[in-house]
């Protein structure tokens, strides 16, 4: 994933002619934070895990990102979704910096009693490399609005009674009775879809009766599913950590969503649908394809089956760079994920800016105040994707690194 971003940043800097001593600035992170910290399981044995939280950026404010649960998480990958959460908030315009972290480990081993006692001792061993106005985390894979209220009471436990009302806003997407935010739950997903009906838009294409496929069926995939469907849409397949379904004639998707919650195969079994091949899912026949899982799901081995004409991309970084230039050669368009994802840090945001001012707002505010933002951000990467005759990736690229190339120029470099 390293590798990808930064031939994405290399590429764009190439093109904007970048100044050399600001890409120097944000080719490298500011700080890589790796923690060894003992935990007590179940059974009484201690268990050791390795926790990063990596900072790449804050030049326009603190450092946000999300913490995720993962075998793969290691330091290099954090460096890479860290960066991609810089260009990802520069391109939003919000006043944040790009950070990303997590602890490596499979959290399905454990019990719900042992990754609370994981998450607040991890939480423990970052001590005040994060904070409300330094470095604000937030729900990433295999971690939720449960995670994150286990980090908020470890780190209010932390500070003086009088000083605990100030830290609310040290983690987003909590749940609504510990400071959470309406509509946070879904802005992700409601974000992808939002993408893809602006785009829709655009192209003059009607969503009604197209067919779309879903790899990750979690919370983005859910909801970004749950909104094409009302918009008339058909979700044909969907793939998961456990296999791969497919119905040409439709899958229901809130009945999918409460099989999967009393299945622990996930997916595999659902009513009226047959499973297939796991890698010979992005070459079914559909209109639409949503990765909403890991990076590197799109290679360039697979890129040359795919058959969907617009990839909206839920996951962070889930096409590489071979991939994407076979893609576009055969004439399939990408939203990119600083994009098409980013209404996760938007709907933090607004999270962060009602725990700072003591104020609630409803979900209708939310939603509106979301689409409004991502309409402006898509516009203008449609714009410059236009103007600069570009890829929207590129366009997308373009636009936060100008935005963060202004900050350093304006401001200037310390001493």
């Amino acid at each position: 994933m390293l590798d990808n971003v930064m031939r994405q940043f290399d590429n764009a800097a190439e093109i904007i002619d970048l100044n050399p001593n600001i890409r120097k600035i944000l080719e490298v992170t500011n700080n890589e934070l790796v923690v060894h910290f003992p935990v007590r399981m179940d059974n009484g044995e201690v268990e050791v895990f390795k926790g990063y939280r990596v900072q790449h950026n804050n030049a326009l404010g603190p450092y946000k990102g999300g913490l995720r649960y993962h075998p793969t998480v290691d330091i290099d990958a954090a460096k890479a979704l860290a960066m991609w959460m810089t260009w990802k908030t520069s391109l939003a315009g919000l006043p944040y910096g790009g950070a990303k972290g997590g602890i490596q480990l499979d959290p399905f081993k454990y019990s719900q009693a042992e990754l609370e006692r994981i998450t607040r001792r991890f939480t423990y061993a970052l001590g005040d490399n994060i904070g409300p106005e330094l470095d604000i985390p937030a729900p990433d894979v295999n971690t939720n609005a449960q995670t994150m209220a286990w980090i908020l009471d470890t780190f209010m436990s932390t500070k003086a009674p009088a000083e605990r009302s100030k830290n609310m806003h040290v983690v987003t997407g909590k749940p609504i009775g510990a400071g959470g935010s309406y509509g946070r739950d879904r802005a992700t997903g409601y974000g992808v879809f939002l993408s893809i009906k602006f785009w829709a838009e655009h192209k003059k294409v009607y969503l009604k009766d197209k067919k779309f496929i879903v790899q990750g069926f979690g919370n983005v995939g859910y909801w970004a599913a749950h909104f094409l469907e009302k918009a008339g849409a058909s979700l044909v397949a969907v793939q998961d950590a456990y296999g791969s379904i497919a119905n040409d004639n439709g899958i229901g998707v809130e009945a999918l969503f409460e099989y999967v919650q009393g299945n622990k195969n996930g997916i595999v079994g659902f009513a009226d649908t047959m499973p297939i091949d796991n890698s010979e899912f992005f070459a079914l026949d559909c209109d639409i394809c949503i990765p909403a899982a890991l990076g590197n799901q799109i290679t360039a081995e697979n890129a040359p089956k795919v058959k969907a004409y617009l990839i909206a991309e839920g996951a962070n970084g889930p096409t590489d760079v071979e991939a994407e230039k076979v893609l576009l050669e055969n004439g399939v368009e990408i939203i990119p994920d600083i994009l098409c994802n980013s209404g996760g840090v938007i709907g933090s945001y607004f999270e962060w800016l009602q725990n700072r001012n003591g104020e609630i707002w409803q979900l209708e505010e939310v939603m509106e105040k979301l689409e409004k933002k991502l309409r402006t951000s898509f516009d203008k990467v449609r714009e410059i994707s236009n103007e600069r005759k570009v890829d929207m990736r590129t366009a997308a690229f373009i636009i936060a690194i100008e935005r963060l190339e202004q900050a350093y120029k304006q401001r200037g470099i310390f001493p």
